[in-house]
């Protein structure tokens, strides 16, 4: 059964026990656990620190696992979404750094999972950074490996920003790329988010049939795309331009028959729930109630 729970990176201003607090009281089950280094952030919903891999003990992480066993809640993934291929100089290093440490603190913790992106040059075309990835990851690989830590990639491509243009800052986002990213090791897999194959005009139930034994997470994210301006635009402009990221049940989504599928592959982990939707960012109570939104209308089908 899939276990329903939520992405921490919406409710950034609040410490980890009250998020923890907060998602027990909604009988909620399971929580991505955002790990960014401390700091401030680039861009919306980055930059999260719910969990400080940096400056926890082993011990002080057990703890952390085992405040939210005590609530009811299992921490299905620990989450971190840099850019390990950019040409940005020292940008790359920095991400695989710390990588590394949320992989450590994964196994600590006895969690074992990490949520983050390949990453992508966005100046260069797809095979050219298919190239690089296996140049940068066998090594992330190999660390994951030995701790017994799978890595899901989410197939988000990133390309929504202009300092994101043109090519967007992660790679994984499709089939082609998938198959090559698996050769690398059995430890990598996919944190599957309905909502970007929405974007890109893609068939998920093609990739959740094909993949299903690589997704090892779930996102539960809806979009909107608005016609009129798709069709002022076009789709090669920014995305940013022609969709509106939204709550589940209130874009293009079809969670009935995406769950649906999910359930006859035989899916049994996470599906967390990711707010992006600007209609309930106004403050933390317009927060929580599209939170408490999304909670209901996914119980139709969890």
């Amino acid at each position: 059964m899939i276990k329903l729970g939520l992405h921490s990176a919406i409710l950034g201003s609040l410490p980890f026990e009250e998020v923890v607090d907060y998602i027990s009281s909604l009988g909620l089950e399971t929580l991505e656990v955002c790990c960014w280094p401390k700091g401030k952030a680039e861009r919306r919903y980055a930059g999260v620190t719910h969990i400080d891999v940096d400056a926890l003990s082993k011990e002080e992480l057990i703890k952390c696992r085992e405040y939210a066993e005590k609530k009811g809640i299992e921490i299905a993934v620990l989450g971190y979404y840099p850019n390990p291929l950019s040409a940005v100089e020292g940008e790359a290093d920095v991400a695989i750094r710390h990588l590394h440490k949320v992989i450590d603190a994964s196994a600590d913790m006895g969690v074992n999972k990490v949520s983050t992106f390949i990453g992508k040059d966005k100046n260069l075309p797809v095979d050219a950074n298919i190239e690089k990835m296996k140049k940068v990851w066998p090594a992330i690989l190999e660390h994951a490996e030995e701790r017994n830590v799978r890595i899901a990639i989410e197939n988000c491509h990133m390309l929504y920003t202009l300092n994101e243009w043109p090519g967007g800052n992660n790679l994984a986002c499709s089939p082609h790329v998938w198959r090559e990213m698996f050769k690398m090791s059995p430890n990598i897999g996919l944190a599957y988010d309905p909502s970007h194959p929405i974007v890109l005009g893609m068939d998920m139930e093609h990739h959740l049939r094909e993949f299903g034994d690589r997704i090892f997470h779930v996102h539960f994210k809806d979009c909107r795309i608005e016609k009129d301006m798709a069709t002022e635009y076009g789709r090669f402009d920014l995305p940013s331009l022609w969709h509106t990221p939204k709550l589940p049940g209130l874009g293009d989504v079809p969670f009935a028959s995406f769950i649906s599928t999910l359930n006859s592959i035989g899916y049994r982990g996470a599906g967390v729930i990711e707010v992006e939707d600007k209609s309930f960012e106004g403050s933390l109570d317009d927060t929580k109630r599209g939170i408490e939104q999304s909670v209901r209308y996914l119980r139709q089908f969890i």
